[in-house]
């Protein structure tokens, strides 16, 4: 088994560690888009009380984000901090996926529930010490934009590989309920694999004695006011939860601008898909480059500014200018594979930063509330682009010139205005490379020392 240590990462331990990223990406799809049409329409519980169940379900789902983090920054059996969550998140969570996504006939409300809470909870004991994990793996400003880019690039192509075997299966015959069953047990046989060699061959150690502790809802409670007074992670998690917004409103109205704004066919609108996240996906090596030459929170303002140039020009492109949308979607694909790579190694800093500020490794409980953040952000977006649309005079059923020109605007101008105001909150953000390499002295005097020393003696 490999053993904790700082320094460069092996190739081979950064593939396990990002390997099951890709697992957990591949329903995303089904659970997040086909699931209310399966329920609601195929299996006869009306859209009304399926909507209602999974909305108490994602309650459920953001609500729990802080306790699995603050637990996890706390327990670690077995000498180990993160690894005994992320296994039985894992278990847990295959359960409900099987469940959930190879319903029997005559399923009701209840089935629903339980299993949409078991889902949930499962992720939620994955994804937020799994997260924490990949700060912790390293020290280094440049190696951390490493980490998230492998994690996040497999985790889009767990996304394209759902897409794919949609589309094959549906090319075949099948129904949505067999295509989305054959998901669900993929990424159970996928998961038997990817998380045990993760679990064998990614270090993890146990918390430290001054993290230790019995939880309390007064102690979780404290712990989030002093998080408050954070103002790196505030700033992060602000630029965050602002760039999630104006990324989720374009999403939410994606293929009613494809459709009713710019005129593409059923056939045409998947390929606008592949184009973005491939570009992401893509693109992710050559932000990681980027991020080593420049600081990585001005580089990720040079990928939102880009986004911006990009969208401004939507609202000027006629019906059926397909290839210039093409465009589009490929530079705000290549920004969207800075959105997902470089801010999450910016936190894994900020966590460096609150443990020399406040002398505990909250790791776990901030990228809880970075979880919220992206939750809260689709929810939102969702929320005040389908309203806003509607109260702007756009009707799906008969579009005139005023409603379509609505929806441009909703979808391209609203999203650069929130991107602009990301920029400014981040642009002068105070943990430079500079910075944090000299946290990382305070937190770690003797071994800074002992290299400076023998570096002398060279």
């Amino acid at each position: 088994m490999t053993v904790y240590r700082e320094g460069a990462l092996s190739r081979r331990v950064l593939l396990a560690y990002a390997l099951p990223a890709l697992v957990v990406a591949l329903p995303t799809i089904p659970v997040y888009i086909h699931l209310p049409a399966l329920y609601g329409v195929q299996l006869g519980l009306g859209l009304a009380a399926t909507g209602v169940v999974l909305l108490l379900a994602r309650l459920f789902d953001t609500m729990s984000d802080p306790l699995i983090g603050a637990l996890s920054d706390r327990y670690g059996p077995c000498g180990m901090r993160r690894k005994p969550w992320i296994a039985a998140g894992a278990v847990i969570a295959g359960f409900g996926l099987v469940k959930l996504l190879n319903p029997s006939p005559g399923v009701d409300e209840d089935y629903l529930l339980i299993w949409s809470v078991v889902l949930y909870a499962g992720w939620t004991m994955v994804a937020v010490p799994y997260l924490a994990w990949g700060a912790e793996l390293t020290a280094d400003y440049n190696e951390r934009t490493g980490i998230t880019s492998w994690r996040e690039g497999l985790g889009l192509v767990g996304i394209l590989g759902a897409g794919a075997l949609t589309s094959v299966t549906a090319d075949m015959g099948w129904t949505e309920i067999r295509s989305t069953g054959a998901i669900a047990w993929l990424a159970v046989g996928l998961g038997a694999v990817a998380v045990p060699l993760m679990l064998w061959y990614v270090p993890d150690r146990a918390p430290a004695e001054a993290d230790r502790g019995r939880l309390s809802w007064r102690g979780l409670r404290d712990g989030l006011r002093t998080l408050m007074a954070n103002k790196p992670f505030l700033r992060v998690l602000s630029a965050w939860f602002l760039n999630g917004l104006a990324n989720g409103i374009p999403a939410a109205l994606f293929f009613i601008y494809l459709e009713h704004g710019l005129g593409a066919g059923p056939g045409e609108r998947p390929q606008f898909v592949l184009a973005y996240f491939l570009a992401a996906v893509l693109a992710m090596p050559l932000w990681s480059r980027l991020s080593r030459r420049f600081s990585k929170h001005r580089v990720w303002c040079g990928a939102m500014i880009l986004a911006s140039a990009a969208f401004v020009c939507v609202p000027f492109l006629p019906t059926g200018a397909l290839a210039a949308f093409a465009v589009v979607c490929v530079v705000t694909g290549m920004a969207l594979g800075a959105d997902l790579s470089l801010p999450p190694a910016v936190q894994a800093d900020v966590v460096d930063y609150d443990r020399w500020r406040f002398g505990r490794n909250r790791a776990g409980l901030q990228f809880a509330l970075w979880g919220m953040g992206t939750k809260l952000a689709l929810a939102l977006s969702v929320g005040t682009a389908l309203p806003a649309l509607a109260a702007l005079g756009f009707d799906p059923s008969a579009p005139d010139r005023h409603g379509l020109w609505a929806l441009s605007v909703i979808y391209a101008w609203l999203p650069v205005v929130i991107k602009v105001l990301a920029v400014a909150v981040m642009w002068r953000f105070p943990l430079t490379p500079n910075r944090h390499a000299a946290i990382r002295r305070r937190l770690n005097p003797s071994r800074h020392g002992s290299r400076t020393m023998m570096e002398a003696a060279r």
